[in-house]
């Protein structure tokens, strides 16, 4: 099959997106520009420029296409990927884009007037744990959400402006931080725009803009501060406070088994994976470095303290390893920091009847 020819013209101007410009971005950008120019509504006059509509898609949203565009044009530094799991799309000249499926359910109220209302409050009333998490969320695709406006009917523009200006009147001040920001607009905008996305995206695109949208605010707000194990990290919180000089200093001399090594993650299971582990897992690595009492030597106190935060990223993720690994990695630590499981009560049987 002969190569496509490269278009010479530009193909994110034709379709008003950034170059850098996610997959979920172009194809807002080619629905919602199909939709005003299709021959079908434009008429002969929209012939040619649906047909270019059309072109720039299928580059830009297919991975060896777009990287070999942007490397000619010297776009991206070459051997970069723009785009994943592209698809060239063929189509005859002015066709009109595949029809997405039917919406998928969202977990959104399906009254939407309804779910902003109990959004705007509980805003007011995030609890220090959710701004903690908040402000190590993920960053939403903010580009996306600026990139779409200049496609959006009036109405939709009209609710997404009154939906930021709810949350920047009732957003808390402790809520200030870049990630936290961006966080709660990245779900005010999935909350608003959710049927207009429902409408022009097609699968994987709507899941994947919905999911990077309302990830931050889902994995930070509403849940323990550690995670499932936030119960025994509490209890590590506890004996690292309580450390004297001589529990800190063996602490330190644990350091040493972590030179040049990273936390582990289980095997299956990353920070890309689970992002409210992610964030779970720093909090507890901060917190634990806080607790250390600073009752030696400066030097010693930053080793103990780089020594309780790999601690208690483990201690976040114990539930994930298998039992003999998690003793393995925190072997170190026993039993000062880290006492043996309780034994659990033997279960008293009934007699057997004889």
């Amino acid at each position: 099959m002969p190569r496509p020819t490269l278009p010479d013209d530009d193909l994110y101007a034709r379709l008003g997106v950034p170059t850098d410009a996610s997959v979920e971005t172009i194809e807002v950008a080619w629905r919602a520009l199909l939709r005003r120019h299709h021959p079908d509504v434009a008429g002969d006059d929209g012939l040619e420029l649906a047909k270019r509509i059309n072109v720039a898609h299928d580059w830009l949203t297919d991975a060896d296409l777009r990287e070999r565009y942007d490397r000619d044009r010297g776009l991206r530094v070459p051997g970069s990927r723009s785009v994943r799991d592209g698809a060239w799309h063929a189509r005859g000249p002015g066709q009109a884009p595949p029809a997405p499926p039917m919406a998928r359910t969202h977990s959104r109220a399906a009254d939407q007037a309804s779910a902003a209302d109990r959004f705007i409050e509980r805003l007011r009333t995030l609890t220090p744990t959710d701004l903690d998490r908040l402000a190590l969320a993920e960053a939403p695709p903010i580009a996306f959400g600026a990139t779409i406006r200049r496609f959006l009917p009036p109405d939709r523009l009209a609710a997404l402006d009154a939906m930021e200006s709810a949350v920047t009147a009732n957003r808390p001040a402790a809520a200030d931080a870049p990630a936290a920001r961006d966080a709660i607009d990245g779900y005010a905008t999935e909350l608003v725009l959710g049927p207009f996305l429902d409408e022009l995206l097609s699968e994987p695109f709507r899941g994947r803009t919905q999911e990077r949208l309302t990830r931050g605010w889902d994995a930070a707000v509403g849940q323990p501060r550690y995670g499932p194990n936030t119960a025994a990290m509490e209890g590590l919180l506890r004996r690292i406070a309580g450390l004297d000089a001589a529990g800190v200093r063996a602490t330190a001399s644990t350091a040493a088994t972590l030179s040049g090594t990273s936390a582990p993650w289980p095997g299956g299971l990353s920070a890309d994976d689970d992002d409210g582990l992610r964030v779970s897992t720093i909090l507890a690595a901060r917190d634990a470095a806080e607790q250390v009492p600073a009752v030696v030597d400066a030097a010693a106190t930053a080793r103990a303290r780089r020594a309780v935060a790999r601690l208690a990223h483990l201690v976040v993720l114990r539930h994930a390893f298998p039992g003999s690994t998690f003793d393995d990695l925190t072997v170190a630590w026993r039993p000062w920091l880290l006492p043996p499981d309780p034994v659990p009560p033997r279960v008293r049987r009934p007699p057997r009847d004889r």
